[in-house]
């Protein structure tokens, strides 16, 4: 057999590149002579993540729809066309025996001109509630890998299989006691963690609402470890001087399989990753879910968990009232904190990306064959 060809697109937040990441390495495994191509878009952060891991990208001049300010949307129909070419280029150069979608504006303009051309595209849909492009892409997709039940709204039910979300192996494939995670961050054993993230950039509202309820928080007799982002660092370092220690804050946290080690509980974003990673580290968990996303899908993607018990959520817009009531009744909860990491470990796929490189392998055998 012919060694095998495969292009990724997609990118533009980490809840995009490390799934990519996760299923061009799970590829690798079964193919190991397997040339491998990644697709992103100019300027975004998977220019620089993918080739840490020893792959090759090239990117598309190509943004999205800008809510916020609109008169820089007037140069986007341009981009669309000039990416679109630009894939089609991309595609005749390397040419792929399959495309592999995994959301993010690099996405689209890759898996149009790879249906076009009749090259086999597959989708790996993160989110409960799927975006426009992907409802588009699906209906021409070999096959739809999903996380979540229900996908049947916005795919052909018989393209859809439910993979779960690849997560990072250092994740999902953890042995980290609670004890090494709290010594890898010096934290103290004889108190609770509460571990609070809100994306790679940090989240404003949530990050205020810490700072707000702080020192109620540490009141319950807990400790924080805080991922702030980089623009609310400075701020948060401040806010946690006068705490003698309780409160560790950091920029960014690399080592996030230590950190759901370390934690007891979490706060946390709604992203389709976070969600898969929770699952795995089955931490109780309260959800503010951030409520710009295309379609609202944070807001979906918790309400999955929360209807299962295996979560709670605070809406953002109600963060600054209520999130610490859930705090404190949460911590004072056993039982939920236990339904809660039963449900969630119920729900946990540690294996997706083996699933989805599988699925594509037998899919193109398939196509071979007929």
């Amino acid at each position: 057999m012919k060694a095998m060809r495969f292009i990724i697109a997609g990118g533009g937040t980490g809840g995009h590149i490390f799934p990519a990441l996760a299923i061009a390495h799970a590829l690798q495994r079964l193919h190991p002579d397997a040339a491998f191509l990644f697709v992103g878009a100019k300027g975004k952060m998977e220019m620089e993540k993918v080739p840490k891991e020893g792959f090759t990208i090239v990117g598309l001049d190509i943004a999205g729809f800008n809510r916020s300010e609109l008169l820089k949307n007037l140069t986007l129909p341009f981009k669309i066309i000039k990416s679109h070419f630009a894939a089609k280029k991309i595609l005749r150069q390397f040419k792929p025996d399959a495309v592999i979608g995994v959301g993010g504006f690099a996405s689209m303009p890759v898996l149009f001109a790879a249906q076009g051309m009749g090259i086999p595209t597959f989708i790996q849909e993160q989110n409960s509630f799927a975006g426009k492009s992907n409802k588009i892409l699906g209906k021409k997709a070999k096959a739809i890998c999903v996380a979540y039940e229900n996908m049947q709204r916005f795919f052909p039910a018989a393209k859809i299989v439910i993979t779960g979300n690849p997560v990072r192996q250092n994740i999902s494939r953890r042995n980290i006691s609670h004890s090494d995670g709290l010594a890898w961050f010096s934290l103290d054993k004889a108190r609770k963690t509460v571990l609070i993230i809100g994306g790679s950039l940090g989240a404003l509202s949530i990050n205020k609402a810490i700072d707000k309820f702080l020192d109620e928080i540490i009141k319950e007799g807990v400790q924080v470890l805080w991922q702030t982002g980089k623009p609310y660092y400075t701020t948060a370092l401040k806010r946690a001087e006068a705490l003698h220690g309780l409160v560790l804050v950091k920029e960014f946290i690399y080592e996030m399989d230590y950190a759901y080690a370390a934690a007891d509980m979490v706060i946390s974003r709604a992203g389709a990753l976070a969600i898969s990673e929770l699952c795995i580290a089955a931490k109780p968990v309260i959800f503010v879910p951030y409520p710009f996303a295309a379609e609202n899908h944070q807001l979906s993607n918790a309400m999955a968990l929360v209807k299962h018990n295996a979560a709670l959520m605070v809406p953002d817009s109600d963060v600054q009232t209520d999130l610490m009531a859930k705090i404190s009744t949460l911590l004072h909860n056993n039982d939920m904190q236990d339904l809660m990491s039963r449900n969630l470990k119920a729900m946990a796929i540690t294996d997706a990306d083996d699933r989805i490189a599988n699925l594509i392998t037998t899919k193109l055998l398939e196509g071979a064959k007929a």
